[in-house]
């Protein structure tokens, strides 16, 4: 009797053998990939088991170029809902940190976010939050090029991504499958039919403008949040100018106007000057490859931006023409699988569920997250149902909060007058308390 159930099989998990679509390999699609087959490969007894198939599709190519790729972002380690915290599961912190363009120095100073006043850069508000959870540090500002990086590679080790392939659309079988209709990229020049692929779970993780999503929900729309950024990278040769070569924050004006800055390498600085416009007042679109219009760009932020102090003009004249944007604020509401038999099969991740702008500072935290939150669910769960609905009861919460959070920085970082003095009051306050928190 011992014998025999020594040698009785693992009960089938419901994902054994099945097909998995990945639908676009941006920070979540990745994360998704890489968390499965770790979760798969180190549970005993889901390694005897035949491993989900995963098919792996992105619209763009292996390099985005530098408008899409060479700005920084935010990796925070705060809490658990932190990036940093899904790059330790996902086994990559050490490749995220040893690419990070800030951090914590090696004499444990930190170079974390500031917020200055625009005359004299004066500092008003510092944030070195506590690491989480024994993580070395509480946030890093990393390119999306070198995410992207470390992610792919470690995917490659396991999986094809297959390149320059769009997922156009996407429906529901009789028999419950799942069909994705999948196109060949513009400028691909293999000269590929559309194809369909089947499976048995969709992971659309294919970014805000989500062609699964419109299929699924088409009226999810992406909602203008009241302001628009212009910026781009200002490259110095000879080193970044102070404070900028080693922190990151925001200038407020007290004029309607704001700027973000961060460091994307040790010779380039990312500026991103905002300020409140209602939807539509640029009815046409900026053309990055204009000369006229790069040139008004800087005009314009110069203009816009003229109660900052330097180096805020030498960085504005010193900005790579193929970097610079102008983006408006947007967002989407998030929303949940569980108990919606229309999604059956169907889970969306990162910026196709909860698409937020660049003043939320979230964004990559929540698609790295939900991609680790997703598998670790699906391999736990005796079922679908019950991974689907344990994984919305992680992600709902943060996806909800953190527009609500973007929208208030939009109102704080433009306000003017009596509302922007009291403002500096409260900056002040919450400098102070930090002081007296060591922190």
């Amino acid at each position: 009797m011992a014998a025999a159930a020594a040698t009785q099989p693992p009960p089938m998990h419901f994902l054994a053998g099945k097909k998995i679509v990945v639908a676009g390999c941006g920070m979540a699609g990745l994360s998704f990939a890489i968390a499965l087959r770790r979760l798969w490969d180190g549970d005993p007894a889901s390694a005897l088991l035949p491993a989900p198939e995963l098919l792996l599709l992105d619209r763009d190519g292996r390099r985005i170029g530098p408008a899409r790729e060479g700005y920084s972002l935010s990796l925070n380690g705060v809490d658990a809902d932190g990036g940093l915290v899904a790059c330790r599961d996902l086994g990559l912190l050490d490749e995220m940190l040893a690419r990070a363009v800030t951090g914590v120095d090696a004499d444990g100073e930190g170079t974390g976010f500031r917020i200055w006043e625009a005359a004299a850069w004066r500092e008003l508000l510092r944030v070195n939050a506590a690491p989480y959870g024994g993580l070395p540090t509480s946030g890093i500002r990393i390119t999306r090029r070198h995410v992207r990086d470390v992610l792919i590679e470690r995917v490659e080790q396991t999986d094809t991504i297959y390149w320059h392939r769009t997922c156009t659309a996407a429906e529901r079988l009789p028999n419950g499958m799942i069909r994705v209709h999948v196109s060949p990229s513009s400028g691909d020049s293999d000269g590929e039919a559309a194809t369909a692929e089947d499976c048995d779970l969709l992971i659309a993780a294919d970014g805000a403008h989500s062609k699964i999503r419109a299929s699924f929900r088409p009226g999810d729309t992406l909602r203008y949040a009241g302001a628009v950024q212009l910026g781009g990278v200002g490259r110095f040769p000879k080193g970044l100018p102070p404070p900028l070569d080693r922190n990151w924050g925001m200038v407020l004006t007290g004029e309607g106007a704001a700027c973000f800055f961060s460091p994307v390498d040790s010779t380039g600085v990312v500026w991103a000057l905002s300020r409140l416009e209602p939807e539509g007042a640029r009815p046409t679109p900026y053309d990055r490859m204009s000369a006229t219009a790069f040139a008004a760009l800087k005009d314009e932020a110069l203009t816009t931006g003229r109660a900052i102090s330097e180096p805020f003009a030498s960085i504005v004249r010193a900005t790579e023409q193929d970097t610079s944007f102008v983006l408006p604020a947007r967002d989407l509401e998030p929303f949940g699988h569980a108990g919606d038999a229309s999604l059956r099969g169907v889970v969306f991740l990162g910026d196709s569920n909860h698409a937020v702008s660049p003043f939320a500072g979230n964004g990559a935290n929540m698609a790295l997250k939900d991609g680790w939150d997703l598998a670790s669910r699906l391999c736990a769960a005796g079922s679908l149902d019950e991974a689907v609905a344990a994984y919305d009861a992680l992600a709902l919460p943060r996806a909800r909060q953190t527009p609500k959070t973007s929208h208030d920085r939009i109102a704080m970082g433009h306000w003017t007058g009596v509302r922007y003095w009291g403002f500096r009051v409260a900056l002040w306050f919450g400098s102070w308390f930090m002081w007296l928190a060591g922190r």
